[in-house]
């Protein structure tokens, strides 16, 4: 009998509670520290995951090159060679830099928005107004009165439709 309890006790994952005529009422617990007779653990899933370390190291890298950066641009050269530091790019990299940088990306999002207005058509075009997806409004028949109107499909309104709508005087 106590073969049979240690076998069930390993071999099952969860609570197991009996309630046998033979036997009393028995509730068993896997042992938390018993890694390998849960299945958990056993996976080669140990530590962190890649991600998490590429993280990790990425933000320390981004800290300690600020720091670096800073450091150079802004400590003295006279200070720097008194600690030994003697090879270092010219210090008005350390403005050109970031100021091209600016530049780039705003030349970048002036080119996007005009690449943009190059590609729509001007107002006066018809393809403002119907183009390949535009859908004509079908002919809707009501059924009867007491019945459940459908809702209509989805179309497009018409441009005359629009201008009745807004430019007709309606007292």
């Amino acid at each position: 009998m106590q073969g049979t309890e240690d076998l069930h006790s390993v071999s099952s994952p969860r609570r197991v509670l009996s309630f046998s005529k033979r036997r009393k009422a028995t509730v068993s617990f896997l042992d938390p520290d018993d890694k390998a007779a849960s299945g958990f653990g056993v996976s080669g899933d140990h530590g962190p995951k890649s991600s998490e370390v590429y993280g990790f190291v990425g933000s320390i890298t981004t800290v300690v090159a600020t720091a670096i950066f800073f450091v150079w641009a802004y400590v003295p050269e006279n200070w720097l060679q008194a600690i030994g530091i003697f090879y270092y790019p010219n210090k008005y990299w350390a403005l050109a830099v970031p100021t091209y940088g600016m530049v780039t990306i705003l030349l970048a999002l002036l080119f996007y928005v005009g690449l943009n207005f190059m590609s729509t058509p001007p107002p006066t075009s018809l393809n403002t107004i119907f183009d390949e997806f535009s859908r004509e409004p079908s002919t809707f028949i009501p059924s009867r009165e007491g019945d459940e109107q459908p809702i209509e499909p989805i179309s497009d309104i018409g441009i005359n439709r629009i201008n009745d709508l807004m430019f007709n005087d309606v007292k």
